[in-house]
């Protein structure tokens, strides 16, 4: 199975930016297809962005495009969350995944423990 573990999580103002990580352990990582998901308290986990195993493809919520970018470095098994122009709304626990692209977005193999990002206005 995949393990993964995310960092970068932490408070900042509105407009500000946070770079989040998310490390696998295992050594079949470069074969899954990566997402973030977020849950805000009193919601609904949201799918965030998504990337291929081999990073060509990409997907965002319409909330977060052309302020988020999803990226990964397979040689480090690690995949990255860079958030810029961060508003309120964006505070929630951010959850790394794993899986098969076709289901990355819905039901994802493997979760992340999650790691908090408030933005404060």
């Amino acid at each position: 199975q995949v393990q993964l573990v995310e960092s970068g999580g932490g408070s900042v103002q509105a407009g500000g930016s946070l770079r989040l990580s998310c490390t696998a352990s295992g050594r079949t990582f470069n074969i899954y297809a990566m997402a973030w998901f977020r849950q805000a308290p009193g919601k609904e986990r949201e799918f965030v962005t998504a990337i291929s195993w081999n990073g060509g493809v990409t997907d965002y919520a319409e909330s977060v495009k052309g302020r988020f970018t999803i990226s990964r470095e397979n040689a480090k098994n690690t995949v990255y969350l860079q958030m810029n122009g961060l508003k309120p709304e964006d505070t929630a626990v951010y959850y790394c995944a794993a899986g098969a692209w076709v289901k990355i977005t819905t039901t994802p193999s493997y979760w992340g423990q999650g790691t908090q990002v408030t933005v404060s206005s």
